[in-house]
């Protein structure tokens, strides 16, 4: 049968002028002159996903966060605190515990001089100004009562870097001193966002630093602190981060230089002027990858707690171990609820501020920043051009599920080539390519819907009226292997027929007789539908299946096993839910045979059925009929026995149905031999041995076994047969040439 193909050249059209225009849309954003806030958001998540997935979890042994928490504020007192009690911490982490450095995530910009110090300047003011003696005294306090200027003096000469913050606040303030630019704006060929105020330290403390570093933290528009500006630009200056100033202070630079993009015209899309930020020293030159404006991605190590962290009251208390904080290089700041310096970061929703400076200045160190090198939107464009290729080729030429699979291939391949950049030190976007492999699939789909579709449709119209619909979508995938055509294939017949339907009727209104069949043929229905059987027919309160056509299936003999087994479960669910509404108790017996029989479209020019005929349908309904003789409900035939291996089974009989001339040999299947317990393995041995005893016409020894068989499981009605058999065997004994098969002549 010819697989049909339905579709107009504008449609064709359409779809290729659309896959275009989303292509165009995608390498608009990516060389940026223009956004695509759904590709830069998906970008962002797929970066957090990153940054989850590979970070270490673990500390740097360098680093150790001196911390402002709770417990500090309930022993210390509330924030903000005296500068004297400030200079004794800073001694204190000098002096008793050696650190190396130490950084503030704080700042110092209003003055904290005491009332006694305002006093002293009356009395010098005064009338004491003549008397030397009152002039010398005042002179030996100024010091101690002078806060700031204790704070100052503990600073002063020790490698301690202080913080500041800047901001963007039209009408904002400006407070403090700032520090000496780390170079003018004309320097760096980027795009800074200028800076119009910021809050500084007191002159006398910030003079007193041997470094000054802003403690800003980009936010991404989704909320998202992902980088650090590492210079800002507030006038004609820039002026570096808290984490880039300690990194100075620690290897005795006093210089920032650029590096500048090599990747020429490649930059040129996104203008890109700057891969890095230099900082050279006696020992080694530092490279921080930095994007146009200065930012450095944060390399976060983990969750919030992921440094070590010394509470500073323990500092002051001087409980905090030595070894805590000897050599360490230590960072002050808050974790305290209270003073709300929490973030948003891709590794937590409540990230501590100090510890993401933290996080920075050890990446600094150990130079794992990931880069963002200029020559990523050239890379982008190559990766949508190489990927929209490929998608364009491979997509018409495959099923929709095929399809969707090799887009799912392709995402996959993307996403991993994507990590292991990642892990290389790169940090590439890739949404645009993921979003371009999506689309186009859509449209492909939308394609093969309204093009295959039609072809289905006919399809479907040709065979469906035939075949049963659950298989009618699988068929249509390939409709060239499928024909109308009689043919002559091995099948496996299922029939199934309700016992004693014909007097349960009687007894029951019409309406019963409706609900109670539908509910039966629903049911077994279902149950063969699961197993991929094809319902032929129903014929009154009897079902016809057979597995193995249209659709091939090699192991037919043992679906439509399967399915009689169920179909059995599924009868006593049935009847006992029946039974509660007040219909009798149902019972079912189902024939199955396995066999060639000739399968096609058979009937006249009114009317026409998918059907299979032949010998081996017939025994299958025979064998349906022998169910009730033998009280079992499912009779098999020798050839489907013989196919399905793995089964337990019991031989009933070797009978001769009508219209057929061989004997054959019928089963009871009982289910997976792995299935049995102990017990039925033992009366199964026990009725095989029976049987072959009365082959053999050995009465006694056959009729004891059934009577202890009989005394095992009461109730069969295979053993009161046979004791029958056994009785009018004895009364009028067989022919020398008996050879137990026993013939019937119903149907």
């Amino acid at each position: 049968m010819k697989r049909f193909r339905v579709g107009s050249r504008a449609q064709q059209l359409l779809t290729f002028a659309l896959a275009a225009i989303v292509l165009l849309l995608l390498l608009a954003h990516v060389t940026g002159l223009s956004e695509l806030r759904f590709v830069r958001q998906a970008d962002a998540i797929l970066y957090d996903i990153k940054a989850r997935l590979f970070a270490p979890l673990t500390g740097d042994e360098r680093i150790v966060i001196v911390d402002v928490d709770d417990r500090s504020l309930a022993e210390l007192g509330r924030w903000p605190w005296r500068r004297d009690l400030m200079a004794e911490i800073v001694d204190k982490l000098f002096r008793q515990y050696d650190v190396r450095a130490l950084g503030f995530d704080m700042v110092f910009a209003e003055s904290d001089q005491g009332a006694a110090l305002t006093v002293l300047d009356e009395l010098e003011r005064g009338t004491s100004a003549n008397n030397p003696a009152v002039v010398e005294e005042i002179g030996r306090l100024r010091p101690q009562l002078d806060r700031d200027g204790r704070l100052a003096k503990a600073i002063q000469g020790r490698p301690v870097a202080l913080g500041y913050f800047f901001s963007q606040e039209p009408n904002g303030s400006q407070s403090g001193r700032l520090p000496r630019p780390a170079m003018k704006v004309t320097e760096f060929p980027g795009r800074f966002v200028a800076r119009s105020s910021y809050g500084a330290n007191l002159p006398r403390i910030q003079e007193a630093a041997a470094a000054v570093g802003h403690f800003n933290v980009d936010v991404d528009p989704d909320g998202v602190s992902r980088r650090v500006p590492l210079l800002l630009a507030y006038g004609d200056g820039l002026y570096e981060s808290l984490a880039l100033a300690m990194l100075r202070l620690i290897d005795g630079s006093d210089v920032v230089e650029l590096e500048r993009s090599r990747s020429g015209w490649l930059a040129g899309l996104k203008h890109r002027r700057v891969e890095a930020l230099r900082i050279p020293s006696a020992e080694r030159v530092r490279r921080i990858p930095v994007d146009d404006q200065s930012n450095a991605l944060i390399p976060y190590r983990g969750p919030p707690g992921t440094f070590r962290y010394v509470s500073i009251a323990d500092v002051v208390k001087d409980r905090a171990a030595g070894d805590a904080l000897r050599g360490k290089i230590a960072l002050i700041g808050t974790s305290a609820g209270g003073l709300l310096d929490l973030r948003v970061t891709p590794v937590s929703n409540t990230f501590i501020g100090v510890e993401m400076h933290a996080s920075l200045l050890s990446g600094m160190l150990d130079g794992n920043i990931r880069r963002q090198p200029s020559w990523i939107p050239a890379y982008e464009v190559a990766l949508l051009a190489v990927v929209g290729a490929l998608v364009r080729r491979t997509l018409p030429r495959l099923n929709p599920l095929r399809a969707v699979f090799n887009a799912l291939g392709m995402a996959a391949l993307l996403i991993l080539g994507n990590f292991a950049a990642w892990r290389l030190g790169y940090s590439l976007p890739v949404a645009a390519s993921l979003f371009l492999v999506s689309a186009l699939l859509v449209l492909q789909m939308f394609w093969g819907y309204t093009v295959e579709a039609r072809s289905k449709r006919q399809f479907t119209r040709l065979f469906g009226q035939y075949v049963p619909p659950e298989l009618v979508a699988e068929m249509s995938r390939n409709p060239e292997h499928y024909s109308m055509e009689g043919q002559n294939c091995e099948l496996t017949v299922l029939f199934c027929d309700l016992r004693g339907f014909t007097s349960i009727a009687e007894r029951l209104e019409p309406r019963q007789v409706t609900q109670l069949l539908g509910e039966f043929l629903t049911a077994m229905t279902a149950v063969i539908g699961r197993h991929r059987g094809t319902v032929d027919k129903y014929i009154g309160d009897a079902v016809m299946a057979f597995w193995g056509a249209p659709v091939a299936n090699p192991d037919h003999a043992k679906a439509a096993v399967e399915t009689a087994l169920e179909m059995q479960r599924e009868m006593i669910r049935l009847s006992e839910s029946l039974a509660v509404r007040g219909f009798p108790v149902l019972e079912m017996g189902v024939g199955i045979n396995s066999g060639q029989v000739t399968v096609g479209d058979f009937g006249s020019s009114v009317r026409k059925a998918y059907t299979a005929i032949g010998d081996a349908v017939n025994l299958a309904s025979r064998l349906q009929g022998l169910t009730r003789r033998y009280g079992v409900g499912i009779v098999v035939g020798e050839a489907t026995r013989l196919a399905v291996p793995g089964f337990a089974w019991r031989e009933l009989d070797r009978v001769r149905v009508k219209g057929k001339g061989a004997a054959v040999t019928i089963y009871e299947p009982l289910g997976l031999e792995s299935e049995l317990d102990a017990g039925q393995k033992t009366r199964l041995l026990a009725w095989q041995d029976t049987l072959e005893h009365f082959r053999a016409r050995r009465w006694s020894a056959a009729e004891s076994g059934l009577r202890n068989l009989a005394q095992r499981e009461p109730g069969r009605p295979l053993y009161a047969l046979y004791l029958e058999r056994i009785a009018q065997l004895r009364a009028a004994p067989p022919a020398a040439d008996w050879d137990g098969v026993v013939a019937f002549e119903f149907k």
